[in-house]
């Protein structure tokens, strides 16, 4: 038997905000905190701001962790520093899964209808429904996973900067391109739209499947599905291939607006757009 190879990664997300004047107040939450999960566990993880404030944290009805702090003070700035370390698993093997039947039964009388439904970012066309009916046709949830995310992913090309946060599902569909954002909320669209209950996770990627040791990389944040056929399982499909122990996950909603990193509003003008930078360092 061969032995699962876990990792230890360090994670730094670092989000600069800068306004055009002071800033008067500001209200922020924050969700960068990894979570402990059976496939991972964070060994260490903290949130810092500038200029020092206050924080609080607490776990929102999605189970994300938050942390939440205000700024009464004028101030220029706001950096928040996210910084974890967290231990990942390789996955284990997939559960057996359900008939469409009882998958259905399921989902009616339990929370996984939440995740069911089209929201605003995860609403199609019924063609495009259509089309992911056909390339799912007589296939079994897993199958139907795996095909309904390679029918996205011919699709719609990793092109970062032809979409803005703003992007519905649709759009990116129709324009062949967009970010990881773009991509899995085209897939929930089509997983939900033949009867695979599906949320979106939002989370950490490492760049380089094989990065030295100690070397701090450049990387960024990333998305990546969870579909249910017996219990949750991750699929990345922006890189075809199952979330594995280089995913390291911090949220999960039914889209993005469940899971955004950084939320807050400020009395002042208006500023531009933030600043985010992300560093990996593998430590074992």
């Amino acid at each position: 038997m061969t032995a699962q190879v876990t990792r230890r990664l360090r994670i730094k997300h670092t989000t600069r905000v800068s306004y055009a004047q002071p800033a008067a107040s500001s209200h922020n939450e924050v969700r960068m905190t990894p979570l402990t999960l059976p496939g991972q566990t964070t060994l260490d993880a903290r949130v810092t701001v500038s200029p020092a404030a206050t924080t609080w944290a607490y776990w929102d009805y999605w189970g994300t962790q938050v942390t939440g702090f205000d700024l009464m003070d004028p101030h220029a700035d706001l950096t928040i520093t996210a910084s974890s370390l967290v231990e990942t698993h390789p996955p284990g093997p997939l559960p057996e899964a359900p008939t469409w039947r009882v998958l259905a039964e399921t989902v009616a009388s339990s929370r996984l209808l939440e995740f069911a439904g089209p929201t605003i970012r995860t609403t199609v066309p019924d063609s495009l429904l259509e089309k992911a009916r056909e390339a799912a046709a007589g296939l079994d949830p897993h199958e139907t996973a795996l095909a309904v995310s390679t029918l996205v992913a011919d699709r719609v090309a990793y092109l970062p900067g032809t979409t803005s946060v703003n992007t519905s599902a649709a759009e990116a569909w129709e324009q062949c391109a967009g970010v990881c954002q773009d991509i899995t909320h085209l897939t929930i669209a089509l997983l939900r739209g033949v009867g695979l209950p599906a949320r979106y996770v939002s989370g950490y990627l490492h760049p380089e499947r094989e990065a030295e040791l100690h070397r701090p990389v450049a990387g960024q944040s990333h998305a990546w599905i969870e579909y249910w056929a017996g219990d949750w399982c991750g699929y990345d499909p922006t890189n075809r291939t199952r979330a594995d122990e280089s995913h390291v996950v911090v949220g999960r909603g039914r889209d993005y607006d469940d899971v955004t990193p950084h939320k807050g509003i400020y009395r002042g003008v208006p500023g531009g757009p933030p600043e985010v930078t992300v560093e990996f360092t593998r430590v074992a």
